[in-house]
């Protein structure tokens, strides 16, 4: 007996109320991402106050500058005092440069998202047709060749990679001067991609062979369903049938699994912007860690983690829409 289809009216309100129900627990998500940012980062070993002390000297004693830095007060006034001042719009300012955290995340934001845009599209691109090939032919020597790269992706770290890049022309070529100082995408289309696809490429192959795994089961198990079967039998064409009806359903989980990924790119280009010089948010926050310089480490952890928490709450909805066999009760 097949399943009747759900009326359009009655799966638009079942939609509309989960989509509704999850806008609610976004501020609650926040509100508690926000109280681990800020206990977390004044959490870091080593004091600011000593460190600029040392190195700046413009108070007579530590208690005065640690009044000046407003570090003074209770740590819970210092938390509810910076909400407050979140949600008007103030994120604070860089305790060393006194610049506004907001202006600084606005000048690096730009350099993390191209670095993981292109990091994305060079994982599907390499991840899709290797997986997509290795399962239609299956247990052959090129299936074997195609698992071992994957398994070599999942097993070198992005950085290693980067830093082989980097150090290993240096035997043959001795006036290798490794990355080269990065250029805005806006002065020099061009030779901002030229710098950019090394450090992507890096990611992007790191990312690759999960995709590429993932890509394979899920095509295997397409590959299998009775409608497969029988488009085989009526003696459809292989260039027809694997991308037009295979190809889209195995996509399917997949997208759950690049959505994963696509927030571990957000965040997780702190060491790839550091040995390539980009002047991204992750390097921006590394060093901001090493000064301890509190506002602009929970503004970036912070921003972040929103991106996070919405980005999920797009990819389950876009998740629900695509995939008709969802139900949300």
């Amino acid at each position: 007996m097949t399943e009747r289809p759900v009326p359009l009216g009655l799966w638009v309100r079942v939609m509309r109320e989960y989509i509704f129900r999850r806008l609610l627990l976004v501020p609650v998500t926040l509100l508690l991402v926000s109280f681990l940012v800020f206990a977390l980062s004044r959490m870091i070993p080593g004091d600011i106050v000593d460190i600029m002390f040392e190195q700046k000297g413009y108070a007579k004693d530590k208690e005065e500058m640690r009044e000046k830095l407003g570090l003074n007060k209770p740590i819970h006034v210092q938390y509810v005092v910076w909400v407050g001042d979140i949600l008007r719009g103030n994120w604070g300012e860089s305790l060393w440069n006194r610049e506004p955290v907001l202006r600084e995340i606005g000048k690096r934001w730009p350099v993390t998202m191209e670095l993981g845009f292109m990091a994305l599209i060079i994982a599907m691109v390499m991840a899709i047709p290797i997986g997509v090939f290795s399962a239609i032919r299956q247990d052959s020597l090129r299936d074997y060749a195609l698992r071992s790269y994957s398994i070599a992706m999942l097993s070198i770290p992005a950085f290693w990679l980067a830093i082989m890049i980097i150090l290993v022309p240096t035997v043959w070529f001795p006036s290798w001067r490794g990355a080269p100082p990065f250029v805005p995408f806006m002065e020099d289309p061009l030779k901002n991609l030229r710098i950019m696809v090394v450090p992507a490429f890096c990611l992007g192959a790191a990312m690759s062979g999960t995709t590429m795994r993932m890509i394979r089961t899920m095509m295997l198990e397409v590959l299998r369903q009775d409608y497969i079967r029988t488009a085989w039998a009526k003696g459809l064409r292989e260039a027809v049938l694997i991308p037009r009806h295979a190809v889209k359903n195995a996509l399917i989980p997949v997208m759950t699994l690049i959505g994963a990924q696509m927030m571990i790119l957000i965040g997780g280009s702190v060491l790839i912007e550091e040995i390539f010089g980009l002047p991204g948010l992750g390097r921006h926050m590394f060093h901001s860690i090493m000064q301890r310089d509190y506002p602009m480490v929970s503004g970036i952890n912070l921003l972040l983690a929103t991106a996070v928490v919405f980005l999920n709450l797009i990819i389950d909805i876009s998740y629900a829409y695509i995939d008709p066999r969802i139900r949300y009760r």
